[in-house]
């Protein structure tokens, strides 16, 4: 996250019975883990669908068919004390390999060989009509953005 500079990227939501696939983030300034789903920044000259594709590969070894676009949503936020400021392409998309929707977690790498954890969370956990326990979703309006693109 570069301060001061807005950051396209592209995201990908699986969703397998109410469920649908996030990667477990934490933020050590707020104390706060969050979950967020999977894939990343849109390289120059690259489409945002061959983003969510290069990203899931590059992170899971998985690869996705069916990429849908949903919609764009635009977020700022505060992350480890920065300001950030992102435009989200968030698309829908199928594991290619079927086997994936049966796993609890899968473990994969960010680019600086970093551990990403990615798991199955319950969508309607994240009704905002609804008081939740659990660490917060983001982007913020991807649940609406969800139920209007089932």
């Amino acid at each position: 996250m570069k301060p001061g500079k807005v950051r396209p990227i592209a995201l990908c939501v699986f969703r397998n019975d109410g469920r649908i696939l996030a990667q477990e983030g934490f933020d050590k300034v707020k104390d706060q883990a969050f979950y967020r789903p999977l894939g990343g920044t849109i390289e120059f000259g690259e489409h945002s669908q061959d983003t969510v594709v290069r990203e899931l590969r590059e992170e899971l070894s998985v690869d996705v068919t069916q990429v849908r676009y949903l919609g764009t949503l635009e977020n700022i936020f505060v992350q480890k004390g920065q300001m950030g400021h992102e435009i989200i392409m968030v698309y829908d998309g199928v594991l290619a390999d079927s086997a994936l929707y049966h796993l609890t977690e899968i473990i994969g790498y960010e680019d600086d060989s970093h551990p990403l954890k990615a798991r199955w969370i319950t969508l309607s956990d994240y009704n905002p009509q609804v008081v939740s326990t659990m660490p917060p979703l983001y982007p913020t309006g991807l649940y609406e953005l969800l139920e209007k693109n089932p």
